[in-house]
């Protein structure tokens, strides 16, 4: 089977279309102000509905209030809550009972001691993400920074949810991070890009036909 992929921080109908044409099972919409792929409500409603019923829609949040999931819902298209902040499991819980939407938790990685909430998460989540946590000098984002973390530290783990890997991931490093990690779905956003927010079609496009060669 081949590993499914997300394309995350999409901004622009090229980009959406790109993605959804060359096989992307999830695409991401970024809901968080700071990241430089933030799309407003207004410009988030069209991109959504360029997605057809066979591709997930995830909606990435960083701690998001109540008023902003319910502006995200009202979008009609989401499939999926992306939680990459510091939600507690019980604020996860809150979420998944109160909107009625799948919930997937990004779960930010350096050592195996960040591997250690994972079974709270697991208890109140549908989904798992796994990314790198962002270094000291990068304190302004919770993902998307392209950087790698030891992907032999998912060795320890075996997730009973669902999980997607995420962080550095690129047509030449795929197999490798697959490889170790035993990966099924892998997300991206940085490494298909031509600059911070905006994606580039070749890179999608040599990232998906990538991940269709593996198996």
């Amino acid at each position: 089977m081949p590993v499914a992929v997300k394309i995350c921080g999409i901004t622009d109908p090229v980009a959406m279309e790109t993605a959804i044409q060359h096989g992307a099972a999830y695409v991401g919409l970024v809901f968080f102000p700071k990241s430089p792929r933030f799309l407003t409500f207004e410009q988030a409603k069209p991109l959504a509905n360029q997605v057809p019923d066979n591709v997930q829609v995830t909606a990435l949040t960083v701690n998001p209030i109540d008023d902003l999931i319910e502006e995200i819902i009202q979008l009609g298209r989401v499939n999926l809550l992306q939680l990459h902040g510091d939600e507690t499991p019980e604020r996860v819980a809150d979420i998944r009972r109160r909107f009625g939407l799948p919930v997937m938790k990004a779960l930010r990685i350096a050592t195996a001691d960040d591997l250690q909430p994972l079974p709270a998460y697991e208890a109140v989540s549908d989904m798992l993400l796994f990314d790198t946590k962002a270094p000291p000098d990068i304190t302004h984002l919770p993902g998307g920074t392209g950087l790698s973390f030891d992907w032999r530290l998912m060795q320890q783990v075996t997730p009973a949810k669902p999980w997607m890997l995420a962080g550095g991931l690129k047509p030449d490093n795929l197999a490798e991070a697959v490889r170790l990690t035993g990966a099924r779905i892998v997300d991206v956003s940085s490494s298909v890009e031509d600059k911070p927010g905006h994606k580039s079609p070749e890179k999608i496009r040599a990232f998906l036909e990538a991940a269709a060669k593996l198996d």
